[in-house]
Protein backbone atom coordinates (compact mmCIF):
# COMPACT_ATOMS: atom_id res chain seq x y z
CA UNK A 1 0.00 0.00 0.00
CA UNK A 2 1.22 3.39 -0.89
CA UNK A 3 2.15 5.84 1.75
CA UNK A 4 -0.56 8.42 1.42
CA UNK A 5 -0.70 12.18 2.32
CA UNK A 6 -3.38 14.54 3.16
CA UNK A 7 -2.77 18.12 2.59
CA UNK A 8 -5.84 20.47 3.38
CA UNK A 9 -5.73 23.73 1.63
CA UNK A 10 -5.66 27.08 3.71
CA UNK A 11 -8.13 28.38 0.56
CA UNK A 12 -10.80 27.27 2.56
CA UNK A 13 -9.75 28.24 5.82
CA UNK A 14 -11.25 30.85 8.38
CA UNK A 15 -8.09 33.69 7.52
CA UNK A 16 -9.37 35.84 10.82
CA UNK A 17 -7.84 32.35 12.44
CA UNK A 18 -5.48 31.15 9.83
CA UNK A 19 -3.21 29.93 12.82
CA UNK A 20 -6.00 28.01 15.29
CA UNK A 21 -7.05 26.43 11.44
CA UNK A 22 -3.76 25.08 10.96
CA UNK A 23 -3.12 23.88 14.43
CA UNK A 24 -6.52 22.41 14.47
CA UNK A 25 -6.31 20.60 10.89
CA UNK A 26 -3.09 19.61 12.05
CA UNK A 27 -4.37 18.01 14.95
CA UNK A 28 -6.89 16.39 13.66
CA UNK A 29 -4.50 14.33 11.80
CA UNK A 30 -3.45 16.11 8.53
CA UNK A 31 0.24 15.60 7.10
CA UNK A 32 0.85 18.73 5.32
CA UNK A 33 -0.42 22.53 4.87
CA UNK A 34 -1.51 23.34 1.41
CA UNK A 35 -0.58 27.12 -0.15
CA UNK A 36 -2.53 28.11 -2.94
CA UNK A 37 -0.29 30.91 -4.42
CA UNK A 38 -2.36 33.38 -6.98
CA UNK A 39 -1.50 36.61 -8.21
CA UNK A 40 -4.88 37.31 -10.02
CA UNK A 41 -3.03 37.46 -13.50
CA UNK A 42 -1.98 33.38 -14.25
CA UNK A 43 -4.92 32.63 -12.52
CA UNK A 44 -8.39 35.18 -11.64
CA UNK A 45 -7.63 35.07 -8.08
CA UNK A 46 -5.62 36.92 -5.52
CA UNK A 47 -4.89 34.71 -2.15
CA UNK A 48 -1.45 34.87 -0.23
CA UNK A 49 2.21 35.54 -0.44
CA UNK A 50 5.47 34.42 2.10
CA UNK A 51 4.19 36.08 4.87
CA UNK A 52 1.85 34.09 5.86
CA UNK A 53 4.07 31.51 5.19
CA UNK A 54 6.83 32.45 7.64
CA UNK A 55 3.68 33.76 10.10
CA UNK A 56 2.75 30.27 10.22
CA UNK A 57 6.30 29.10 10.91
CA UNK A 58 7.02 31.52 13.06
CA UNK A 59 3.66 30.43 15.19
CA UNK A 60 5.76 27.41 15.75
CA UNK A 61 3.92 25.16 12.82
CA UNK A 62 6.61 22.39 12.11
CA UNK A 63 4.44 20.60 9.45
CA UNK A 64 5.38 20.05 5.93
CA UNK A 65 4.38 23.58 3.97
CA UNK A 66 4.03 22.40 0.16
CA UNK A 67 3.42 26.12 -1.48
CA UNK A 68 1.48 25.74 -4.98
CA UNK A 69 2.46 28.77 -7.55
CA UNK A 70 -0.08 30.44 -9.53
CA UNK A 71 2.19 32.67 -10.39
CA UNK A 72 4.15 34.37 -13.29
CA UNK A 73 7.40 34.76 -13.77
CA UNK A 74 7.77 32.19 -10.49
CA UNK A 75 12.11 32.55 -9.56
CA UNK A 76 11.46 35.26 -7.23
CA UNK A 77 8.47 33.92 -5.46
CA UNK A 78 10.59 30.69 -5.09
CA UNK A 79 13.33 32.16 -3.63
CA UNK A 80 10.96 34.42 -1.35
CA UNK A 81 9.02 31.11 -0.55
CA UNK A 82 12.04 29.34 0.67
CA UNK A 83 13.21 31.77 2.65
CA UNK A 84 9.56 31.60 4.58
CA UNK A 85 9.88 28.18 5.48
CA UNK A 86 8.24 26.68 2.16
CA UNK A 87 8.91 22.36 2.57
CA UNK A 88 7.71 21.92 -1.40
CA UNK A 89 7.53 24.66 -4.06
CA UNK A 90 5.33 23.72 -7.68
CA UNK A 91 4.80 25.78 -10.14
CA UNK A 92 3.14 25.80 -14.14
CA UNK A 93 5.83 25.03 -16.72
CA UNK A 94 4.00 27.31 -18.77
CA UNK A 95 4.62 30.33 -16.22
CA UNK A 96 8.41 30.12 -16.55
CA UNK A 97 10.53 30.18 -19.43
CA UNK A 98 12.95 28.14 -18.23
CA UNK A 99 11.43 24.81 -16.57
CA UNK A 100 14.78 23.23 -15.81
CA UNK A 101 15.97 26.03 -14.14
CA UNK A 102 13.36 26.82 -12.13
CA UNK A 103 12.88 23.39 -10.76
CA UNK A 104 16.76 23.42 -10.11
CA UNK A 105 16.03 26.67 -8.01
CA UNK A 106 13.65 25.22 -5.56
CA UNK A 107 16.14 22.46 -5.12
CA UNK A 108 19.49 24.82 -4.56
CA UNK A 109 17.28 26.31 -1.79
CA UNK A 110 16.72 22.91 0.54
CA UNK A 111 13.16 22.64 -1.11
CA UNK A 112 11.30 20.00 -2.77
CA UNK A 113 10.32 20.57 -6.42
CA UNK A 114 7.29 19.88 -8.32
CA UNK A 115 5.34 20.79 -11.49
CA UNK A 116 1.98 21.64 -11.34
CA UNK A 117 -0.56 20.54 -14.71
CA UNK A 118 -3.96 21.81 -15.49
CA UNK A 119 -7.03 20.22 -16.55
CA UNK A 120 -5.85 21.11 -20.18
CA UNK A 121 -1.98 20.68 -20.45
CA UNK A 122 -0.12 18.60 -21.96
CA UNK A 123 2.06 16.23 -19.86
CA UNK A 124 4.99 16.46 -22.27
CA UNK A 125 8.07 18.06 -20.58
CA UNK A 126 8.22 15.63 -18.48
CA UNK A 127 9.68 13.00 -20.46
CA UNK A 128 13.14 15.30 -20.20
CA UNK A 129 12.42 16.41 -16.60
CA UNK A 130 11.79 13.36 -14.52
CA UNK A 131 15.03 13.30 -12.61
CA UNK A 132 14.37 17.26 -11.46
CA UNK A 133 11.14 16.37 -9.95
CA UNK A 134 9.60 15.76 -6.63
CA UNK A 135 6.34 15.90 -6.81
CA UNK A 136 3.82 16.00 -9.94
CA UNK A 137 0.63 18.12 -9.24
CA UNK A 138 -2.37 17.32 -11.50
CA UNK A 139 -5.36 19.94 -10.97
CA UNK A 140 -8.64 18.27 -11.04
CA UNK A 141 -10.40 21.78 -11.40
CA UNK A 142 -9.33 24.94 -13.26
CA UNK A 143 -7.11 26.86 -10.74
CA UNK A 144 -8.83 30.17 -9.26
CA UNK A 145 -10.97 29.48 -6.71
CA UNK A 146 -12.31 26.49 -4.10
CA UNK A 147 -15.20 24.38 -3.74
CA UNK A 148 -15.17 23.23 -7.66
CA UNK A 149 -16.01 20.12 -8.59
CA UNK A 150 -13.62 17.06 -9.65
CA UNK A 151 -12.70 16.78 -13.38
CA UNK A 152 -13.34 12.99 -14.81
CA UNK A 153 -10.79 13.63 -17.24
CA UNK A 154 -8.51 13.68 -14.49
CA UNK A 155 -8.62 10.27 -13.74
CA UNK A 156 -6.96 9.37 -17.11
CA UNK A 157 -4.21 11.46 -16.49
CA UNK A 158 -3.62 9.91 -13.31
CA UNK A 159 -3.06 6.74 -14.02
CA UNK A 160 -0.54 7.90 -17.26
CA UNK A 161 1.61 9.73 -14.86
CA UNK A 162 1.04 7.02 -12.26
CA UNK A 163 2.81 5.19 -14.81
CA UNK A 164 5.46 7.54 -15.83
CA UNK A 165 6.37 7.87 -12.40
CA UNK A 166 6.50 3.82 -11.71
CA UNK A 167 8.75 3.60 -15.17
CA UNK A 168 10.75 5.81 -13.78
CA UNK A 169 11.79 4.32 -10.64
CA UNK A 170 11.79 7.46 -9.03
CA UNK A 171 10.24 8.45 -5.77
CA UNK A 172 7.82 11.17 -7.57
CA UNK A 173 4.69 12.06 -5.50
CA UNK A 174 1.66 12.20 -7.62
CA UNK A 175 -0.61 14.90 -5.92
CA UNK A 176 -4.02 15.90 -7.00
CA UNK A 177 -6.09 19.01 -5.87
CA UNK A 178 -9.61 19.96 -6.65
CA UNK A 179 -12.88 18.72 -5.40
CA UNK A 180 -11.19 15.56 -3.70
CA UNK A 181 -13.49 14.36 -0.44
CA UNK A 182 -14.38 11.50 1.31
CA UNK A 183 -16.63 10.51 -1.78
CA UNK A 184 -14.04 9.94 -4.43
CA UNK A 185 -10.59 10.13 -2.50
CA UNK A 186 -10.54 6.10 -2.75
CA UNK A 187 -11.27 5.94 -7.02
CA UNK A 188 -8.92 8.87 -6.93
CA UNK A 189 -6.27 6.84 -4.74
CA UNK A 190 -6.88 3.64 -6.87
CA UNK A 191 -5.80 6.04 -10.17
CA UNK A 192 -2.43 6.50 -8.72
CA UNK A 193 -2.19 9.70 -6.42
CA UNK A 194 -0.36 9.51 -3.07
CA UNK A 195 -0.90 12.99 -1.69
CA UNK A 196 -4.39 15.23 -1.28
CA UNK A 197 -5.24 18.52 -1.73
CA UNK A 198 -8.72 18.69 0.45
CA UNK A 199 -9.80 22.35 0.80
CA UNK A 200 -13.77 22.41 1.69
CA UNK A 201 -13.99 19.23 1.81
CA UNK A 202 -12.25 19.37 5.24
CA UNK A 203 -12.34 23.36 6.39
CA UNK A 204 -16.14 23.28 5.93
CA UNK A 205 -16.85 20.24 7.43
CA UNK A 206 -17.93 20.44 11.21
CA UNK A 207 -15.29 18.02 12.52
CA UNK A 208 -11.83 18.01 10.58
CA UNK A 209 -11.12 15.45 12.91
CA UNK A 210 -13.75 13.19 11.66
CA UNK A 211 -13.75 13.82 8.36
CA UNK A 212 -9.85 13.58 8.20
CA UNK A 213 -10.27 9.92 9.55
CA UNK A 214 -12.61 9.01 7.16
CA UNK A 215 -10.83 9.89 4.18
CA UNK A 216 -8.13 7.94 6.04
CA UNK A 217 -10.48 5.05 6.22
CA UNK A 218 -11.39 4.80 2.56
CA UNK A 219 -7.25 4.86 1.84
CA UNK A 220 -7.32 1.76 3.94
CA UNK A 221 -5.47 3.50 6.31
CA UNK A 222 -5.11 3.80 10.21
CA UNK A 223 -5.96 7.65 12.00
CA UNK A 224 -2.82 9.71 12.62
CA UNK A 225 -2.99 12.22 14.96
CA UNK A 226 -0.71 14.46 17.12
CA UNK A 227 1.66 15.82 14.25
Amino acid sequence: MRDYLIAPSILSADFAHLGDEVNAVLDAGADVIHFDVMDNHYVPNLTIGPMVCEALRNNKVLAPIDVHLMVTPVDQLILDFAKAGASYISFHPDATVHVDRSLQLIRDQGCKSGLVFNPGAPLDCLEYLMDKIDVILLMSVNPGFGGQKFLPSTMKKLEQVRQLIDDSGLPIRLEVDGGIGVDNIREIANAGADMFVAGSAIFNSPDYSATINTMREELGQHPIKNH
